[in-house]
């Protein structure tokens, strides 16, 4: 079976990476070929919250649509097209809406974010309602069926009329593992990896860490914030862009993961959230203190392999416990990694794309 999937993002994205580029050898092994054609490219990408870069990323977009009309015709040989989220960044869903009615190809929409909430954009204001944020539910409507990365977008699709899938995005635990250096450090590193966009989300807790740096001796690892100059009382904080050949190295080298969502600052969308965070924590073996919000909320086991902070109290107190406790912390990184290996591995979840993508292609 031959599957086209149209993909917003290069591989650098998460959702590009880890929603299909890692999927493409054990589908290859089931009978499936997967190719994946981007809109935007990895320049493209890199530039693409630059605000100084805006006449740069409208003239790669241009271009990027030209292309994309003729990946109709690739389309038009397929099996079935996966759109992951959206074939275009902007605009209506034309390219989408060909395919599924104009050529009939079986259609399979992948969301692994709540992309049919709109907010606004932090790079671009008003021009971000050129994303047409409406369009998701007209590609849930045409779409066979709908691959979820959560149950919340699961729900949601379901209200739409249409079928659903949850398939988490996870991790080759093989790939992501705990690091061989096992030996104590003088200093704890709390860390955190996310992107710009939902950096505001681990500032939302700064007080929380200024409040901890005053009675214990720890760093803050922030990578991937898009920020170069950040400061936190009472802290020593190490920024760092995010780099792709460091991202597994990044996540080995934190003690204890954070993931806060202050839902206050994005509204609906951080129900959307996946929770991947989440995975690529335990995979690691990093114990780690999250929000209950979206896929992190149906992730792991609280209490075991992880725990719950919805306030600043709580927050506080749990990070302070897996600061002071060394046992406490490696037994919930172990049982976090093994988790991971029995709830998300690769092979399985490769099972259920396998398993969705033949269902609509029967459609």
């Amino acid at each position: 079976m031959k599957v086209l999937a149209l993909a917003s993002y290069p591989v650098e994205a998460a959702a590009t990476r880890y929603r299909l580029q890692q999927f493409v050898s054990p589908l290859a092994a089931r009978g499936v070929t997967l190719e994946i054609h981007p809109f935007l490219n990895s320049h493209q990408f890199k530039i693409l919250y630059q605000r100084k870069a805006l006449p740069a990323t409208a003239a790669g977009m241009l271009k990027s649509s030209v292309l994309r009309v003729a990946d109709l015709v690739i389309a038009r040989k397929a099996d079935v097209v996966l759109i992951q989220r959206e074939s275009m960044l902007f605009g209506p869903p034309i390219i989408e809406r060909l395919i599924a009615r104009g050529m009939k190809r079986p259609m399979v929409l992948d969301l692994d974010d709540a992309t049919y909430v709109a907010y606004d954009s932090p790079t671009y204001g008003a021009l971000g309602k050129l994303k047409w944020f409406s369009k998701t539910d007209d590609l849930i409507r045409w779409a066979a069926l709908v691959t979820c990365g959560n149950r919340s977008i699961a729900e949601y699709v379901i209200s739409k009329g249409a079928q659903a899938r949850i398939i988490p995005t996870v991790v080759d635990t093989n790939i992501f593992r705990p690091r061989e250096d096992d030996r104590d450090r003088a200093a704890l590193v709390l860390g955190w990896i996310g992107t710009h966009s939902t950096f505001p989300y681990l500032a939302s807790i700064f007080p929380v860490l200024s409040q901890l740096g005053e009675e214990h001796k720890f760093s803050l690892k922030v990578v991937g914030a898009g920020e170069t100059n950040v400061t936190v009382p009472n802290v020593k904080v190490e920024m760092l862009p995010w780099q792709l050949e460091r991202e597994v190295q990044d996540f080995q080298s934190i003690d204890i993961g954070l993931y806060p969502i202050d839902t206050s600052l994005y509204g609906n969308w951080a129900q959307g959230q996946s929770g991947f965070k989440a995975v690529q924590y335990m995979a690691v073996g990093v114990p780690f203190v999250a929000t209950p919000v979206g896929g992190s909320s149906e992730i792991g086991e609280a209490g075991k392999t992880h725990l719950f902070a919805s306030t600043n109290d709580e927050w506080y107190r749990n990070l302070k416990l897996l600061m002071t406790d060394d046992r406490l912390r490696k037994e919930m990184g172990a049982a976090g990694r093994q988790h991971a290996i029995e709830h998300y591995g690769l092979d399985d979840q490769a099972d259920k794309l396998v398993a969705a993508l033949r269902a609509a292609a029967r459609k």
